[in-house]
């Protein structure tokens, strides 16, 4: 029931589809050994995305130990895509996914529980365990940032006025 809500975080986070898989698969198993702890002061989809963020900082905590020793730094805009092709779509959307794995963390959670989850700012702020105002300004900041990057790619003149 909540797989698929599940997976967006993660990949959202991690932008790793084979890494969300099985942080998919911990997160259930961690919800299935912790659900005795579950008190119910929340929603049940809030407590699983909650353990979901929980693992996928894990693996980035992982992935940044890791990278300390192999010195790769890979994670830049500089592999875009040609957008010479009839998948324009499709191509506007990676870059886009490229742009939000740019984020600072703290960022990024906050646009894709927004944004790519949809889940409302109360919410959000519940599972982050953040002020509401918090999250709309880390929102508007997320989105600003988003929107420099992508400024070479995009034409946004006239979007502020």
């Amino acid at each position: 029931m909540y797989r698929k809500k599940i997976e967006k975080t993660i990949i959202g986070i991690l932008g790793d589809r084979n890494e969300a898989e099985d942080i998919g698969q911990e997160t259930f198993i961690r919800f299935y050994k912790s659900i005795d702890k579950f008190r119910g002061e929340s929603s049940v989809s809030t407590y699983i995305t909650r353990i979901a963020i929980n693992l996928s900082l894990d693996e980035i905590k992982r992935r940044k130990r890791k990278a300390m020793f192999i010195h790769n730094s890979n994670n830049e805009l500089n592999n875009i895509p040609n957008t010479n092709n009839d998948n324009e779509n499709i191509v506007n959307k990676e870059l886009i996914l490229q742009s939000i794995q740019n984020l600072h963390l703290r960022y990024r959670k906050v646009v894709v529980l927004r944004l790519i989850d949809g889940y409302s700012t109360k919410e959000t702020a519940k599972i982050l365990k953040l002020p509401a105002g918090t999250v709309l300004s880390r929102l508007s900041r997320a989105q600003e940032k988003v929107r420099k990057i992508l400024t070479p790619y995009f034409d946004f003149r006239g979007q502020n006025e």
